[in-house]
Protein backbone atom coordinates (compact mmCIF):
# COMPACT_ATOMS: atom_id res chain seq x y z
CA UNK A 1 0.00 0.00 0.00
CA UNK A 2 1.26 3.26 -1.02
CA UNK A 3 1.94 6.13 1.21
CA UNK A 4 -0.61 8.36 -1.06
CA UNK A 5 -3.24 5.66 -0.12
CA UNK A 6 -2.61 5.59 3.42
CA UNK A 7 -2.97 9.38 4.04
CA UNK A 8 -6.34 9.00 1.63
CA UNK A 9 -7.57 6.10 3.98
CA UNK A 10 -6.57 8.42 7.13
CA UNK A 11 -8.55 11.35 5.75
CA UNK A 12 -11.57 9.56 4.55
CA UNK A 13 -11.89 7.74 8.01
CA UNK A 14 -11.25 11.18 10.10
CA UNK A 15 -14.16 12.76 7.69
CA UNK A 16 -16.39 9.97 8.84
CA UNK A 17 -15.13 9.91 12.46
CA UNK A 18 -16.46 13.69 12.35
CA UNK A 19 -19.40 13.06 10.25
CA UNK A 20 -20.62 10.45 13.31
CA UNK A 21 -20.15 12.55 15.75
CA UNK A 22 -21.94 15.35 14.40
CA UNK A 23 -25.23 13.18 13.71
CA UNK A 24 -24.21 11.60 17.01
CA UNK A 25 -25.30 14.95 18.52
CA UNK A 26 -27.46 16.78 15.94
CA UNK A 27 -29.07 13.87 16.91
CA UNK A 28 -28.67 13.82 20.87
CA UNK A 29 -30.22 17.51 20.51
CA UNK A 30 -33.12 16.62 18.49
CA UNK A 31 -34.00 14.44 21.17
CA UNK A 32 -33.84 16.68 24.34
CA UNK A 33 -35.47 19.04 21.85
CA UNK A 34 -38.24 16.15 21.13
CA UNK A 35 -39.09 15.58 24.87
CA UNK A 36 -39.67 19.72 25.28
CA UNK A 37 -41.97 19.35 22.35
CA UNK A 38 -43.51 16.51 23.85
CA UNK A 39 -44.31 18.37 26.82
CA UNK A 40 -45.84 21.92 24.63
CA UNK A 41 -48.10 19.46 22.93
CA UNK A 42 -49.59 18.90 26.05
CA UNK A 43 -50.96 22.00 26.55
CA UNK A 44 -54.71 22.18 25.81
CA UNK A 45 -55.05 18.93 25.73
CA UNK A 46 -54.26 17.50 29.29
CA UNK A 47 -57.27 19.53 30.85
CA UNK A 48 -57.31 18.20 34.44
CA UNK A 49 -55.79 16.99 37.18
CA UNK A 50 -56.77 13.48 38.05
CA UNK A 51 -54.38 11.02 40.29
CA UNK A 52 -57.22 7.99 40.60
CA UNK A 53 -55.49 4.68 39.90
CA UNK A 54 -55.93 3.22 36.84
CA UNK A 55 -55.29 0.00 35.23
CA UNK A 56 -53.09 0.50 32.45
CA UNK A 57 -51.78 -1.40 29.49
CA UNK A 58 -48.19 -2.37 29.45
CA UNK A 59 -46.33 -1.13 27.90
CA UNK A 60 -46.90 2.40 26.81
CA UNK A 61 -49.62 2.47 29.34
CA UNK A 62 -51.49 5.91 29.80
CA UNK A 63 -54.56 7.39 31.09
CA UNK A 64 -56.74 9.43 28.97
CA UNK A 65 -54.75 12.40 27.63
CA UNK A 66 -57.40 14.63 29.08
CA UNK A 67 -56.22 14.02 32.56
CA UNK A 68 -52.95 13.23 34.54
CA UNK A 69 -50.96 14.18 37.13
CA UNK A 70 -47.45 16.14 37.03
CA UNK A 71 -45.31 12.91 36.16
CA UNK A 72 -47.91 12.29 33.12
CA UNK A 73 -46.48 15.35 31.36
CA UNK A 74 -43.06 13.86 32.25
CA UNK A 75 -43.86 10.28 30.90
CA UNK A 76 -45.82 11.81 27.73
CA UNK A 77 -43.29 13.61 26.45
CA UNK A 78 -40.57 11.36 26.55
CA UNK A 79 -42.55 8.86 25.13
CA UNK A 80 -43.04 11.23 21.90
CA UNK A 81 -38.80 11.19 22.28
CA UNK A 82 -38.87 7.62 21.94
CA UNK A 83 -38.50 6.45 25.72
CA UNK A 84 -41.12 4.39 27.86
CA UNK A 85 -40.57 5.27 31.68
CA UNK A 86 -43.67 3.23 32.24
CA UNK A 87 -41.69 0.12 31.16
CA UNK A 88 -37.87 1.69 32.03
CA UNK A 89 -39.23 2.09 35.47
CA UNK A 90 -41.01 -1.26 36.02
CA UNK A 91 -37.68 -3.15 34.60
CA UNK A 92 -35.58 -1.64 37.08
CA UNK A 93 -37.82 -1.42 39.88
CA UNK A 94 -38.14 -5.21 39.55
CA UNK A 95 -34.33 -5.89 39.31
CA UNK A 96 -33.76 -2.99 41.96
CA UNK A 97 -36.77 -2.96 44.68
CA UNK A 98 -34.66 -2.27 47.21
CA UNK A 99 -32.90 1.20 45.53
CA UNK A 100 -36.38 2.97 45.41
CA UNK A 101 -38.78 4.51 47.96
CA UNK A 102 -40.61 2.63 50.50
CA UNK A 103 -44.23 5.57 50.57
CA UNK A 104 -46.64 3.09 50.01
CA UNK A 105 -46.21 0.19 51.51
CA UNK A 106 -45.54 -2.11 48.38
CA UNK A 107 -44.06 -5.22 48.64
CA UNK A 108 -43.41 -5.25 44.95
CA UNK A 109 -43.54 -3.84 41.49
CA UNK A 110 -46.84 -2.42 40.32
CA UNK A 111 -46.46 -1.69 36.27
CA UNK A 112 -49.46 0.73 36.68
CA UNK A 113 -48.19 3.49 39.20
CA UNK A 114 -44.45 2.96 39.51
CA UNK A 115 -43.50 5.31 36.69
CA UNK A 116 -45.82 7.97 38.13
CA UNK A 117 -44.96 8.71 41.39
CA UNK A 118 -42.11 11.31 41.51
CA UNK A 119 -40.07 10.06 44.12
CA UNK A 120 -39.68 6.70 41.83
CA UNK A 121 -38.95 9.06 38.91
CA UNK A 122 -36.51 10.96 40.82
CA UNK A 123 -34.24 7.29 41.74
CA UNK A 124 -35.02 6.21 38.14
CA UNK A 125 -32.77 9.56 36.89
CA UNK A 126 -29.93 9.26 39.22
CA UNK A 127 -29.53 5.84 38.76
CA UNK A 128 -29.52 6.36 34.85
CA UNK A 129 -26.65 8.79 35.67
CA UNK A 130 -28.46 11.50 34.30
CA UNK A 131 -28.50 14.10 37.53
CA UNK A 132 -27.37 17.39 37.06
CA UNK A 133 -26.04 20.05 39.12
CA UNK A 134 -28.94 22.33 40.97
CA UNK A 135 -28.32 25.74 40.74
CA UNK A 136 -30.17 29.21 40.69
CA UNK A 137 -29.08 30.24 37.85
CA UNK A 138 -31.45 29.71 34.68
CA UNK A 139 -28.84 29.19 32.29
CA UNK A 140 -28.17 25.85 33.92
CA UNK A 141 -31.58 24.68 32.68
CA UNK A 142 -32.22 23.45 28.89
CA UNK A 143 -35.28 22.91 27.26
CA UNK A 144 -36.12 18.99 27.87
CA UNK A 145 -34.80 19.24 31.07
CA UNK A 146 -36.73 17.53 34.06
CA UNK A 147 -36.87 19.49 37.10
CA UNK A 148 -38.39 18.13 40.37
CA UNK A 149 -39.14 20.35 43.41
CA UNK A 150 -40.65 19.61 46.90
CA UNK A 151 -43.46 22.51 47.18
CA UNK A 152 -44.60 24.40 50.33
CA UNK A 153 -46.18 21.60 51.70
CA UNK A 154 -43.85 19.10 51.19
CA UNK A 155 -45.09 17.13 48.21
CA UNK A 156 -43.34 16.32 45.28
CA UNK A 157 -43.58 18.08 41.79
CA UNK A 158 -42.07 17.06 38.79
CA UNK A 159 -42.40 19.40 35.40
CA UNK A 160 -40.47 19.22 32.18
CA UNK A 161 -38.12 22.53 31.12
CA UNK A 162 -39.22 24.21 27.57
CA UNK A 163 -38.10 26.22 24.91
CA UNK A 164 -39.95 29.91 26.20
CA UNK A 165 -37.09 32.05 28.22
CA UNK A 166 -38.90 35.66 29.02
CA UNK A 167 -36.27 37.81 31.07
CA UNK A 168 -33.76 34.96 31.22
CA UNK A 169 -36.08 32.88 32.92
CA UNK A 170 -36.91 29.29 31.74
CA UNK A 171 -40.77 28.32 31.86
CA UNK A 172 -41.79 24.80 32.60
CA UNK A 173 -44.45 22.86 31.69
CA UNK A 174 -46.24 21.28 34.13
CA UNK A 175 -49.54 20.05 35.88
CA UNK A 176 -50.27 20.93 39.29
CA UNK A 177 -53.51 21.08 39.44
CA UNK A 178 -55.78 22.97 35.78
CA UNK A 179 -53.83 20.65 33.30
CA UNK A 180 -50.78 20.94 31.65
CA UNK A 181 -49.89 23.99 31.64
CA UNK A 182 -46.65 26.47 30.49
CA UNK A 183 -45.74 29.31 33.27
CA UNK A 184 -43.16 30.99 35.11
CA UNK A 185 -42.02 27.90 38.18
CA UNK A 186 -38.62 27.07 37.55
CA UNK A 187 -38.05 28.75 40.94
CA UNK A 188 -40.84 28.85 42.94
CA UNK A 189 -40.10 25.85 44.94
CA UNK A 190 -37.48 24.16 46.29
CA UNK A 191 -35.53 22.27 43.45
CA UNK A 192 -34.39 18.33 44.59
CA UNK A 193 -33.51 17.04 41.28
CA UNK A 194 -32.37 18.28 37.65
CA UNK A 195 -32.10 15.63 34.95
CA UNK A 196 -31.12 15.69 31.01
CA UNK A 197 -31.49 12.30 29.39
CA UNK A 198 -30.08 13.58 26.33
CA UNK A 199 -27.52 15.99 24.66
CA UNK A 200 -25.28 14.91 28.14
Amino acid sequence: MTVMMLRWIRLFLSKVLLLVIGLQVATAFANNQSVANGAMAQIGKTLFYDPAYVVLSYPNGDVPLNRGVCSDVVIRAFRHAGIDLQKQVHVDMQANFNQYPKLWGLKRTDKNIDHRRVPNLEVWFKRQGKSLPITRDGKDYQAGDVVSWRLDNGLAHIGIVSNKIINGRRWVIHNIGEGARLEDVLFRWRIVGHYRYYNR
